[in-house]
């Protein structure tokens, strides 16, 4: 049973461990490598994937608060904290980075996190920046008549967070993959993942926003989550299409093959960068003959 104020997530019924789903594609199988779809989409229809895994420790440890987080107006976290709010009766405050869209028409993401009960508070982005400071966060908290609330950091990515995500690597230790490749926005996911794999195998991560900062990220992850390093993890930063939340005409194509193929839904921000990447990495020679790779996919189109 869960504690007065704690939500009980186990009425969310999420589908764990996710489905281990292999697919045939001659782009791999005529370079000996296999591939594995690892189904984290299906673990539940609102809170997909790695949303739910960084999510459900944070929910529990906001013991019924109030929560506060951050994102872009196409945060995928900002999607998955309110439909958990709408789920579990919880009250939600998205802080948006752009104070100039506050007298915009809300974009489709934007509007659904409004429409799930989450109150949208606009700032700067100069202010945004500097959200992770303790005097402007009070100041945002304030504005937002929120100083009572539990903050979920950008993403989803805390301690907690990552410590949720070693259950990923779990699920898939032991000799299903060598490699298991993942998209990552703030490095969250791979911090944890990393974590939890055996040690012959190894994950890499395809960040989906440029800047060459994840590294750096990943590692204070892991030193506030366990202490230390985790595992054997590597970071490919070639695949993000210039920046975040942007395709382009290639990149819809591909998705659209792959989906074609293989009739797996192909979200574009993230699983398909990923997914881009790994067919490249397999005609360079990256994964020797006879390796399994296993994809992590992460999130669904509805989500985007």
């Amino acid at each position: 049973m869960s504690r007065p104020g704690v939500p009980d997530l186990t009425t969310l019924r999420p589908r764990l461990p996710s489905p281990l789903q292999e697919v045939e594609d001659e782009r791999f199988t005529r370079r000996g490598v296999r591939i594995l779809l690892k189904r984290d989409d299906l673990i539940h229809p609102d809170l997909v994937g790695n949303k739910w895994r960084k999510l459900a420790p944070n929910l529990t440890a906001a013991a019924g608060r109030p929560i506060l987080t951050f994102g872009g107006a196409y945060s995928h976290h900002l999607r998955a904290t309110a439909a958990a709010g709408r789920l579990l009766g919880l009250p939600t405050i998205g802080v948006v980075r752009g104070d100039e869209l506050a007298d915009r028409a809300l974009n489709p993401s934007l509007a659904r996190c409004s429409a799930d009960g989450m109150r949208l508070r606009f700032v700067d982005r100069s202010t945004y920046r500097r959200k992770s400071e303790p005097d402007i966060l009070a100041r945002v908290l304030r504005a937002a008549d929120a100083e009572d609330a539990y903050v979920v950091p950008e993403g989803g990515s805390n301690a907690l967070a990552v410590r949720g995500c070693r259950t990923l690597g779990e699920e898939l230790s032991g000799r299903r993959a060598d490699v298991v490749a993942i998209a990552c926005g703030t490095g969250g996911t791979l911090a944890g993942l990393a974590a939890g794999l055996s040690p012959h195998q190894r994950a890499l991560g395809v960040p989906v926003v440029r800047g060459g900062f994840l590294t750096a990220d990943i590692r204070a992850l892991q030193r506030q989550a366990f202490g230390g390093p985790r595992g054997d993890w590597q970071l490919d930063d070639r695949f993000h299409f210039g920046r975040y939340a942007r395709t382009t005409p290639e990149l819809e194509a591909f998705a659209d093959d792959f989906e074609e193929r293989h009739g797996v839904p192909v979200e574009r921000l993230y699983v398909a960068k990923l997914l881009y990447g790994l067919v490249v990495l397999t005609g360079e020679g990256a994964f020797p003959r006879g390796s399994t790779v296993a994809a992590v996919v992460t999130g669904t189109p509805q989500q985007a």
